[in-house]
């Protein structure tokens, strides 16, 4: 059976909620590189981050399965602005102690700690995420 990646993670929580989600529906998949990304992550977009595999036949249903899910996450957050729902999530490393944070992992080699925003795309405004 030949497998092709849909999706990318970089962590493996929502990678495995994913993947929980398609075996739900019968759907064959299996995480390539999750090992790797989970004990160095800091080598995880040299590695390409972790990929759901899912069977050649079954891939476009499988993408339809996960794109309606963030379909309906989206539909359940809504900007405390103006009440929109066309959200993304934004991770940025925007808050001043986390460019010191940078210097400091440059010479570690640790992976620095992002802030994650959601943003409106209809009147920009950024909150917490829910």
């Amino acid at each position: 059976m030949e497998f092709v990646p849909i999706l990318v993670y970089d962590n493996y929580i929502p990678a495995h909620i994913a993947m929980g989600r398609l075996e739900e529906e019968g759907i064959n998949c299996w995480l390539k590189d999750e090992n790797s990304a989970t004990i160095t992550p800091y080598l995880t977009n040299a590695i390409g981050g972790i990929k759901l595999m899912v069977a050649v036949e079954q891939a476009e249903r499988a993408f339809a399965i996960l794109e309606e899910e963030e379909l309906q996450y989206k539909k359940s957050i809504a900007c405390p602005k103006c009440g929109s729902n066309n959200i993304e999530q934004v991770r940025n490393p925007r808050k001043p102690s986390n460019f010191l944070r940078a210097i400091i992992v440059f010479f570690a080699t640790a992976p620095m700690p992002m802030e994650e925003v959601s943003r409106c795309l209809n009147c920009g405004n950024e909150f917490e995420p829910i």
